[in-house]
């Protein structure tokens, strides 16, 4: 973790899930922590627990709502007159939606496009001209695996994942010997808040996946951290994940087509049938 060692890390959605693991295993090296989230209240207890562990950290709480562009621009605005300069930039909060795309409410697809890829480039090209000021800085950008193809259910946010991966990717090319290395993490399937916000589906259903793809928040981020350490482009925690996604990318795209139009059957057989359950026909 030298390469963390008195930075001063921006890391958004820090209320919950990945922000607050990551804000935790930071706390002990870095020299000072901005914390953003909605959720105000939840922040100052995370900036209260890192304090009480690490009395000479300098914890700043900002209540973001990155879905209002004005509010980012008044944010950047806010930095500048702190005169904070962030050598980590940590762009973590995302937002999903679990169901049919039809079937999806307009304002919650809308915030997910806000969230995952209007935020996410904004706070990247405002703080840039910052981190390009260092001998060494870093941006780590929280995809997903979803990112990697095509997910029915998983429409929308699966194609604002395959963006922030391209963009990861891209940005790293223009920034080879410039000090500022840029990393993608793709997590699978974790276990955190973002199963129970995402599901749009009529009924409500969770994210269900296999356990065997399943690893726990704090190795996601343990992981994360070290790809940035060690200037990996990408990285794919746990190995049942990762040799998955290396097997999908291999896969021919009209075999794979075949695999998510059943998938994409078989859960509207499902969906279909739950809605018999809940609305049963009169009998005559």
């Amino acid at each position: 973790m030298k390469f963390f060692h008195g930075c001063t890390a921006l890391i958004t959605g820090a209320s919950s899930g990945f922000g607050v693991e990551f804000a935790r295993q930071l706390a002990p090296h870095a020299h000072a922590l901005i914390l953003t989230a909605r959720r105000q209240e939840r922040l100052n207890q995370l900036k209260a627990e890192l304090m009480r562990a690490n009395p000479s950290l300098s914890v700043y709480c900002y209540g973001l709502d990155l879905t209002d562009c004005e509010a980012i621009e008044r944010f950047v605005r806010w930095l500048s007159d702190e005169g904070i300069r962030v050598n980590l930039l940590i762009n973590n909060a995302g937002l999903g939606d679990h169901g049919f795309f039809e079937t999806a409410e307009w304002p919650k697809l809308k915030a997910i496009l806000d969230v995952n890829i209007t935020a996410l480039t904004r706070l990247t090209h405002a703080l840039l001209p910052s981190l390009r000021s260092f001998d060494s800085a870093a941006i780590l950008n929280v995809s997903s695996s979803a990112g990697c193809l095509p997910v029915p259910q998983l429409a929308v946010y699966a194609a604002t994942k395959a963006y922030v991966t391209s963009f990861s990717e891209a940005l790293r090319a223009e920034l080879r010997g410039s000090g500022v290395s840029v990393t993608a993490l793709c997590p699978g399937p974790v276990d955190t808040e973002f199963g129970e916000v995402a599901s749009t589906g009529r009924f409500g259903r969770p994210i269900n996946a296999p356990e065997a793809l399943k690893i726990p928040v704090e190795r996601v981020v343990h992981e994360a951290l070290m790809g940035v350490e060690r200037d990996k482009a990408r990285v794919i925690p746990g190995w049942a994940v990762f040799l998955l996604v290396m097997f999908v990318s291999i896969l021919p795209f009209a075999l794979l087509r075949i695999g998510l139009n059943a998938s994409a059957a078989a859960a509207e057989e499902e969906e279909e049938a739950r809605e018999d359950v809940a609305s049963p026909r009169p009998v005559r």
